[in-house]
């Protein structure tokens, strides 16, 4: 007798396919038998008007410490995520040592926060992954981090690499490969990994290919320069022989408006020549980072202390400030910063959350600039911003696109933190897909869940079909939608109502059951992930 018998859903099998009613049975974590109908079960669940499709997967998370102090993990599986992908944009904790890993947690405080009683008893890839093991609601995969790869190599300087420093880097990347990393991420606009240039960027991107992996950059730019830079990403991979996925795929500011088709005629290019490219985005339009990602490079050279030391230097502001306010700060994607669109969501000044820097400014009586150098130093470089910058116009256009995937980028440590941690799946679902049409559903589905499974190389996940893996979610198509705001963003989503890891119950009747059968995914050496 089956595990569990879900009758009469409407299954949307993760390929594409028009859904179909039928019965789905799950036995041992693993899906059965999909049609029916089918006899009773140990337990049975009515879905009738329900679909039921393969569990999401999240492209781009920031849950690389939440899932160890929060294993539970409420924000992303009552979204219906039952796989995220950690070591994002060039910074987390493995590979590290007792000289980086502080390093490390500062440079991230403001994305992941650094609670006590975190035991932090892993240096190496392998380390942090059984943690993971220890028990978590939803699986996870790991990108090798290319600014921590860095820090260990040759620390914070601004400057090449010498041949041994580069050496260093490739045996790093190629052990936590080894270890089950399905790749590895860069963030280009943060140090120190901003401070690698394309050549070298190349030789870890030919390991990564050797490994079977691919390439998951935050680019140097998504505003001024935003082309330059994707065409860059594309030449790496082109060089290189390694798979490319575009992370948070956005082109931002006003100086970008409209520009999206550019973009796809630069990607379609990419993939008529053989490339293989990929992309995620999530569904909304501002952005959120630290308000220190704002420096411009030459100011986070040394690391935390060195930067907090120019910033209590006199002598020093007035070029930041030049580099901010006039110039364009690479930091701050080329743009010059427009402080009504740079609000304060986390701080240890309770009264500047939920305030742009201008408002903040024009209450005090003070230059925005002095507001965002006390407030920098007030927090340690942890402030965490929102940056009110997108345009709806590109993110339908790029959302359109065939490569596309979904990602939610969402930070889960600040007081008010961007809902699309909490929001991004059935935001999809809901004001994309039902209230505006900008896609199917089948064809939504696929990208939330068949086609990261074949990015990751996700053995039997991403799909409804027997012999798969029972990562599943059952939703309502007519009331699923995120309930999150940039107000109250740790809202839970409406219209999820079961969500099930290897056969597990996870979210039954839309409320968490505690369980906890989440687990490490590893890309093994035959360059399938399990």
């Amino acid at each position: 007798m089956a595990d569990l018998l879900i009758r009469g859903a409407t299954v949307v099998d993760g390929t594409g396919a028009p859904g179909r009613v039928a019965d789905v049975t799950v036995t041992g974590g693993m899906i059965e038998d999909v049609g029916g109908p089918f006899p009773a079960a140990r337990r049975v669940v009515d879905a009738a008007g329900l679909v039921l499709c393969p569990g999401f997967v999240d492209m781009h998370a920031h849950s690389d410490l939440g899932l160890l102090t929060d294993p539970g993990h409420l924000a992303k599986v009552s979204q219906g995520v039952t796989c995220e992908v950690l070591g994002q944009d060039g910074l987390s904790y493995a590979p590290a040592d007792d000289r980086t890993l502080p390093q490390i947690r500062r440079a991230v405080a403001g994305w992941n926060g650094d609670p006590p009683g975190v035991e932090w008893d892993w240096r190496s890839v392998a380390g942090y992954l059984r943690r993971l093991d220890a028990g978590i609601a939803v699986n996870a995969c790991y990108l090798v981090p290319q600014s921590s790869v860095r820090m260990l190599a040759m620390g914070w300087d601004d400057r090449p690499p010498t041949p041994a420093e580069l050496d260093r880097q490739r045996e790093l990347v190629a052990t936590g490969l080894r270890e089950g990393a399905v790749g590895m991420s860069s963030g280009l606009t943060y140090a120190p990994g901003m401070y690698a240039d394309d050549a070298e960027l190349t030789e870890l991107c030919r390991v990564v290919a050797r490994h079977g992996g691919f390439y998951a950059p935050h680019h140097r730019s998504y505003g001024a320069g935003a082309l330059t830079a994707y065409a860059q990403m594309i030449e790496v991979a082109r060089a290189s022989g390694c798979a490319l996925h575009l992370t948070h795929a956005t082109l931002n500011f006003g100086v970008n408006r409209g520009r999206a088709p550019e973009l796809l005629t630069l990607l379609d290019a990419a993939l008529r020549d053989g490339l293989d490219v990929t992309l995620d985005t999530y569904p909304y339009l501002p952005g959120s980072t630290t308000l220190a990602a704002l420096l411009p490079s030459w100011a986070s050279e040394g690391g935390p202390d060195a930067t907090l030391a120019r910033l209590r230097d006199p002598a020093a502001l007035p070029r930041v400030r030049r580099a901010l306010e006039v110039d364009g700060s690479d930091g701050c994607h080329g743009v010059p910063v427009e402080w009504d669109t740079i609000r304060i969501s986390g701080s240890r000044d309770a009264a500047a959350v939920g305030r742009t820097v201008d408002r903040l400014a024009a209450e005090a009586g003070r230059a925005p600039f002095d507001v965002f150098v006390a407030l920098l130093l007030g927090d340690g470089l942890s402030t965490t911003i929102l940056q009110l910058v997108g345009n709806e116009e590109n993110v339908r256009a790029i959302m359109r696109h065939p490569a596309h995937m979904g990602g939610s980028d969402g930070l889960l440590a600040a007081e008010r933190p961007h809902p699309r941690a909490w929001g991004t799946f059935p935001r999809y679902l809901g004001h994309y897909v039902r209230d505006e049409g900008v896609l199917g559903l089948e064809e939504c589905v696929a990208r939330l869940t068949g086609r990261p499974a074949r990015r990751l190389r996700l053995e039997g996940r991403g799909r409804v079909a027997p012999g798969c893996h029972a990562d599943l979610v059952l939703f309502d198509p007519g009331t699923v939608r995120d309930t999150a705001t940039f107000e109250e963003p740790r809202q839970v989503a409406e219209g999820i109502a079961y969500v099930l890891v290897a056969g597990v119950t996870v979210m039954d009747g839309g409320r968490h059951t505690g369980a906890l059968p989440g687990r490490a995914l590893r890309r093994g050496p035959d360059g399938v992930t399990r």
